[in-house]
C-alpha cells in the first residue's frame, strides 16, 4: 500500500475512493457526487491527482489478491491503516460527511459502506453530532 503524508489530501481522497468502490460498484453517481459538492476544492486535491489516488488504491488492493484472486476489500487490517493517516480532527470529521455523501449518491446506503462509515466514525471517534454540529453552521 502506498504511503502518504498524514492528514494530507491523498490520504483524505484514499478513504472517499475506499466508499466509491467498498460495495464492489462503481457508480457513476459517485463520482457526479465529487463535483456537485466540489470534493477536489474541500479536500485541496486536483481531479487529477483525486483519479490517480483512486487508481493507486485500485492497484494497491488488487496487489494484495488471494492466490485464487480473490480481493477482500473490506480488510480490517488495511482500513486501520488507512485510517491512521487521518489525525486532524476536522479533516476527519469532513472525511465522514463526504464519505456519507458518496455512501448514499447512488441512493442506498449498503451493507458494506456502512460497516466501513461505523468502523470509520468509532476508530475516530466522531459521532453523528459531530457532524452535524460541524456542518449545519
Amino acid at each position: 500500500m502506498r504511503h502518504y503524508p498524514p492528514n494530507s489530501p491523498e490520504a483524505m481522497a484514499r478513504l472517499l475512493a475506499m466508499f466509491m468502490i467498498t460495495d464492489g460498484n462503481m457508480d457513476p453517481r459517485e463520482l457526479e457526487l465529487l463535483e456537485k459538492l466540489h470534493v477536489y476544492h474541500l479536500i485541496n486535491l486536483p481531479r487529477k491527482q483525486f483519479a490517480q489516488v483512486f487508481r493507486d488504491l485500485c492497484d494497491d488492493i488488487s496487489d494484495e489478491a488471494g492466490d485464487d484472486g480473490s480481493i477482500r476489500l473490506l480488510d480490517r487490517e488495511r482500513i486501520d491503516n488507512l485510517l491512521a493517516d487521518v489525525t486532524d480532527r476536522r479533516k476527519r470529521i469532513l472525511t465522514c460527511v463526504l464519505a456519507m455523501d458518496i455512501g448514499k449518491s447512488d441512493g442506498t446506503i449498503s451493507d458494506s459502506e456502512m460497516a466501513l462509515l461505523s468502523h470509520m466514525m468509532k476508530s475516530w471517534g466522531v459521532t453523528l453530532d459531530d457532524l452535524a454540529r460541524e456542518f449545519t453552521r
